[in-house]
């Protein structure tokens, strides 16, 4: 590997790492909305992969948002990632705290409030090429 692979964001550990905590907590963000719109009528009961998913949503979002909390140093490309992918656990964490807030809320909240956090969940998916 060449000086200049090294100094390549997407080389960078640290941006691999936070990469990762994003991607998981994107996972079961999906999984958690998934299941909040499941019916018995698509094929049975929830499949246990997403119910695990699921299940690993405050660990992740937990491990995510330390990572967010940091300050990245290095190359403006490194920074420019670590800054992407900052805003995009931000915004999830927003989305996932107000999904809560309306849980407690009538049926039909409940189906809008999912459908709110599946519309950042697939902003943030969208939005990918700005740390891959």
């Amino acid at each position: 590997m060449s000086a200049f692979d090294r100094r390549l964001p997407g080389n960078d550990s640290r941006i691999a790492t936070f990469r990762g905590a994003l991607e998981s907590l994107l996972e079961s963000l999906d999984a958690t909305v998934r299941i909040a719109r499941w019916q018995e009528g698509d094929g049975g009961p929830v499949p246990e992969a997403l119910r695990q998913s699921a299940v690993q949503l405050q660990v992740r979002l937990g491990s995510a948002t330390r990572l967010a909390a940091g300050k990245f140093a290095g190359t403006a490309a490194v920074v420019e990632k670590s800054d992407a992918i900052k805003e995009a656990v931000r915004d999830l964490d927003t989305a996932f705290v107000a999904y809560r807030k309306r849980l407690d809320g009538a049926l039909s909240d409940r189906d809008e409030a999912a459908l709110d956090l599946d519309a950042v969940v697939g902003r943030v998916k969208r939005d990918a090429h700005r740390w891959e």
